[in-house]
């Protein structure tokens, strides 16, 4: 035996008894094994989620000492659940003293039986510092598909909603003062339809991936039925389970498919390429924000993008002349560094043409040089090859005898956000078979 070797078997020894001590320790305190950080990541995919946006600039949404019972909609089932907060927005530490999750009946209720205290690190409670997310420890709990989920926040003090998502188009219970994360019977105070600090929950679901809805209000449901689940991302995500019960032992497509939450990343307002700046609940661009709300989300296999519209409508503070606004080409390489994010983590990205909007409601949105920047993307989404498939929503919502318009059975009153109808055509528009796991395109 050389010096070297014997050295090293000298230490052998003593690095034994390390290890085993420091297995011993963290046995004793509770801490994950080897094989749990070794599971880290394997079988999630985002079942629900939504994208945080900064607070009205005046009467932000307050809480002082009250829980919060936030009303979610699972697209896919599993066997763990986890959630996901934040304050990533925010400007001071949020604390939170108790955490719960459970299937909600109706209104505020929820099934006692599926009740789960959620902890973060082992603890009852978490502090978030500003600018920061959290996710809660996974906890066993059969989490169906199509099903409603009650999370609930207990927030002492006095909590702002500096980070929130405005418009849920669900509705949402704050109590009255005190603990009642766990309550059976919680005791309303008011309702909100907007959802503080929650910004996902993921399930457990071995090779299960999740679809990201990115885009502005026309994804979030903006003039859709509220409490009815009518946005496109939620009937989507209605065909993908009616697929894997109609063959589910048909082509491994199908069966891929039908693996797959949705996870809802849309913001009303939003624009691809500029932060706004005159309404800050619209949203950091999507430029901005891709990495938080699309490489952030467990198991992400797709991106759905639709945006722009607003680039082009309202570019910045007030109503603006097109020649203020985006060019095609300004767009164009908007979407090309989206792809290019996207593809760099193996995400496949899909295209959506804009939809119509001559004749809206909104002043100063619609003009005849904006229309024809629309026209330009659009064709180059189509045309231009460089997104992995084309889902053509202009197409199925316009209007064939004025092709510039919605269709009026698809029009929620404004001439720009399609109704239930044509959230259901718009869904109905998207070829299942682009989410089959055929591998992303390399360019």
């Amino acid at each position: 035996m050389n010096k070297e070797t014997d050295l090293k078997s000298s230490f052998a020894p003593a690095r034994r008894r390390l290890l085993a001590a420091t297995l011993s320790l963290a046995a004793l305190a509770g801490m994950p094994s080897a094989h749990a950080f070794s599971e880290a990541g394997q079988g999630w995919a985002g079942t629900w989620g939504t994208a945080p946006a900064d607070a009205a600039p005046k009467n932000p949404e307050t809480f002082t000492g009250q829980t919060v019972r936030l009303v979610v909609r699972s697209s896919i089932g599993g066997g763990k659940v986890r959630i996901r907060l934040s304050n990533e927005l925010g400007d001071t530490p949020l604390r939170i003293d108790a955490a719960h999750v459970a299937l909600r009946t109706s209104g505020a209720g929820v099934d006692t039986a599926s009740g789960r205290v959620l902890t973060f690190g082992g603890r009852p409670f978490v502090v978030i510092p500003l600018g920061a997310p959290v996710l809660s420890d996974p906890v066993d709990l059969a989490v169906p598909a199509q099903a409603d989920l009650a999370v609930s926040l207990y927030l002492p003090g006095e909590a702002k909603a500096a980070t929130i998502h405005g418009n849920a188009f669900q509705t949402s219970y704050v109590s009255q003062p005190g603990n009642f994360a766990g309550a059976a019977t919680f005791p309303t105070q008011r309702t909100i339809t907007s959802w503080p600090f929650l910004t996902g929950v993921d399930v457990m679901a071995p090779g299960a991936g999740t679809i990201v809805a990115l885009g502005d209000s026309i994804t979030d449901g903006s003039n859709t039925t509220r409490d009815a689940n009518r946005r496109w991302p939620d009937v989507l995500a209605r065909r993908l389970q009616a697929a894997r019960a109609k063959a589910p032992d048909g082509p491994a497509g199908v069966q891929s498919v039908a693996q797959l939450g949705i996870v809802n990343r849309g913001i009303g307002g939003n624009r691809l390429l500029r932060d706004p700046g005159e309404w800050p609940p619209f949203g950091r661009a999507v430029l901005a924000r891709f990495d938080r709300d699309v490489l952030a989300t467990a198991g992400v296999r797709h991106v759905v993008l639709l945006i722009g519209i607003n680039d082009i409508g309202h570019p910045g503070t007030g109503s603006m002349p097109a020649a203020e606004g985006p060019t095609a080409e300004d767009l164009i390489a908007g979407y090309r560094q989206v792809i290019a994010r996207a593809r760099t983590h193996g995400i496949a990205i899909h295209g959506a043409t804009l939809t119509p909007f001559e004749g809206t409601t909104f002043p100063g949105y619609f003009t005849a040089p904006k229309e024809a920047v629309r026209q330009a993307v659009n064709q180059w989404i189509r045309e231009g090859g460089e997104f992995d498939s084309v889902i053509d929503f202009d197409r199925a919502l316009r209007d064939p005898a004025r092709p510039a318009r919605l269709q009026a059975k698809y029009d929620s009153g404004d001439r720009l956000h399609p109704n239930d109808a044509g959230m259901a055509a718009m869904a109905e528009a998207i070829p299942l078979e682009i989410f089959s796991g055929a591998k992303v395109r390399q360019r």
